[in-house]
C-alpha cells in the first residue's frame, strides 16, 4: 500500500499540521513516510500545501506531481491540484471555501461543510481534523487511535487540553461523510 496525498489551502487552516499528524500516525504504525511542506513567506493567509506519502515499502522520492488523493481547503488549491489527482483517485474539499469545483468524472469528488461543522463542534481551529476524519473514513490508511497518539506528538504540550476537541472533530468528519453524501462518493 502506498498513498500519495496533497493537502492544500491557506496558511493558518492547519494544512501542514494535518499532513504532519497523518505522517506521525503512519510512523506509529511502522509505515514509511514522507512529509514535505511548501508555503509562501507570508505563511498565515498565504498559500500552503504539503505532500504526504505513506507506504508499506521504501519511498523512492518525496517529490511527486500526481496524487492518489487531494484534500483541498481553498479555491486556489482546487484550481492548482484538482487535475493532479490520478484517475480513480479522491478529491476531498471543504465546501464553504470552494466556489467552483472540478468537473472531472474519472475521480471521486467529495465535498463536506467542514468549517460549519468545526464551529458547531468547537472552533474553526479543528476544521483540519474534520477533513482528516472524513478522509480516513473514505481511505482508512491509518487507525484513529494512531491519529490520537500522533496528535500528542504534533501538538505542543500546552495544547494537549484540546485533544478531546480534536477527537470530536475527527468523529464529526466521519459523520459528515454519511450525512452529506449518503454513501455517494461522487459529489459535483
Amino acid at each position: 500500500m502506498t498513498e500519495e496525498i496533497i493537502i492544500a489551502g491557506f496558511g493558518g487552516q492547519g494544512v501542514l499540521s494535518l499532513g504532519m499528524t497523518l505522517a506521525y500516525a503512519a510512523m506509529i504504525e511502522n509505515k514509511e513516510i514522507s512529509w514535505m511542506p511548501s508555503y509562501g513567506p507570508e505563511m498565515r493567509g498565504g498559500t500552503a500545501n504539503c505532500m504526504t506519502i505513506l507506504s508499506d515499502e521504501k519511498i523512492s522520492s518525496p517529490i511527486i506531481s500526481r496524487f492518489d488523493a487531494a484534500i483541498v481547503l481553498n479555491q486556489p488549491s482546487m484550481e492548482k491540484f484538482a487535475d493532479a489527482v490520478k484517475p480513480g483517485g479522491l478529491l476531498l474539499y471543504e465546501t464553504s471555501s470552494i466556489t467552483a469545483c472540478s468537473k472531472r468524472t474519472d475521480i471521486d469528488i467529495v465535498g463536506i461543510p467542514a468549517m460549519k461543522k468545526a464551529l458547531e463542534v468547537s472552533s474553526a481551529k479543528v476544521m483540519n481534523m474534520i477533513m482528516l476524519g472524513a478522509y480516513l473514513h473514505l481511505r482508512p490508511i491509518v487507525a484513529l487511535e494512531s491519529i490520537m497518539e500522533a496528535l500528542k506528538k504534533v501538538l505542543p504540550e500546552k495544547y494537549h487540553h484540546t485533544l478531546i476537541h480534536n477527537e470530536a472533530a475527527l468523529m464529526a468528519g466521519e459523520e459528515l461523510i454519511h450525512t452529506e453524501n449518503e454513501g455517494v462518493m461522487m459529489v459535483v
